[in-house]
């Protein structure tokens, strides 16, 4: 399965494919050594070993055949922990010049459509961020996609953007269903809700996504070591949402009580990492290269990302928990 991953962040939906393949291979490495051997009456018996594998004939991992992010910092990010064209500003790219894909993932900004609410359809979305994803979309036909919002796009020009995003996706060909998913369902003890949008190319399998349905008894205290803002928040419960932009003491990730000798804290980076459901460090360190639209600048090597830029592009993350527990459903 070949897929394009744009707004890419520092990796979210990546690392979220990676697991979800590796934990289907493992279910089914186990299901394989649980079942019991069937006679063959002498012939000779013949196997598939590759027969449960996301749908990949061939046994292959997930192949990204490039991705689209600007943000410097989430670029180095990325560098260090994938090996992908940038195709850079997505405003720029020619969609007759990407290889062809199955699937195309992306967490688009919410941008304020200039014309959303005439209900044209794909006209509707020229000017925004969304109509570059539309436009890719429309060239390229992948089978499948996975968008990802903040909840408030439901609700955004009193839902006329929400629809006018549907009706250009079934414009263009697309069969769809979404849910809005709470982080804090997914293994993390975070209060995050976004929209997740999944679509099916029309005339080809359509599996059932959503609902997905979760608990998680997971409290803030399992990631610590050792209103936002001026607010405190106890470490036996549920993290605020991480924010890119923020104010107060607490600026991105809250104020937390702890125990002494620390008391009253804002998160560490790590601990931030952890909330999304990243590795620890995973944000640490970056790759200070680009190969942008083709052009490669020179490898200056492994750099160090300070925590302002740690904690705005783990704000801007979409948490990995819940990619790897969609796309567990979608392939």
């Amino acid at each position: 399965m070949k897929y394009l991953s744009l707004f890419s962040g520092v990796g979210g939906f990546e690392l979220g494919i990676q697991q979800a393949y590796e934990s289907n291979n493992e279910h089914a490495h186990q299901c394989k050594k649980s079942k019991p051997k069937k006679r063959t009456s002498g012939r000779k018996r013949t196997t598939n070993k590759h027969r449960v594998q996301l749908h990949d004939r061939d046994g292959s991992a997930p192949l990204c055949i490039g991705y689209s992010e600007i943000d410097k910092y989430a670029c180095q990010i990325y560098n260090k922990h994938f090996n992908h064209k940038n195709y850079g500003d997505i405003t720029k790219i020619n969609p007759t010049d990407l290889p062809e894909f199955d699937l195309l993932v992306g967490g688009f900004p919410c941008q304020a459509f200039s014309i959303a609410g005439k209900r044209a359809g794909f006209a509707d979305t020229r000017g925004t961020l969304f109509f570059e994803i539309a436009r890719i979309i429309r060239e390229k036909q992948p089978r499948l996609l996975l968008l990802e919002n903040v909840r408030g796009l439901l609700s955004h020009d009193q839902g006329r953007t929400f629809s006018t995003i549907i009706s250009t996706l079934d414009e263009l060909g697309y069969d769809l269903q979404w849910q809005v998913l709470n982080s804090k369902n997914f293994g993390v003890p975070q209060n995050r809700e976004r929209v997740f949008i999944v679509g099916h190319l029309r005339g080809t399998s359509r599996p059932q996504v959503f609902p997905i349905t979760r608990g998680n008894k997971t409290t803030l205290k399992q990631i610590i070591a050792g209103g936002q803002g001026n607010r405190v928040y106890n470490i036996n419960g549920i993290s605020c949402t991480q924010a890119s932009l923020a104010g107060g003491r607490g600026a991105k990730t809250g104020l937390y009580l702890t125990s002494r000798p620390q008391g009253i804290r804002r998160l560490t980076p790590t601990e931030c990492e952890r909330l999304q459901g990243f590795p620890d460090g995973w944000t640490e360190k970056g790759m200070n290269y680009c190969e942008c639209a083709g052009k490669e600048t020179p490898h200056f090597g492994v750099v160090n990302i300070s925590d302002t830029q740690r904690y705005k592009t783990l704000g801007n993350a979409v948490t990995v928990n819940v990619i790897k527990e969609i796309m567990l459903k979608l392939l």
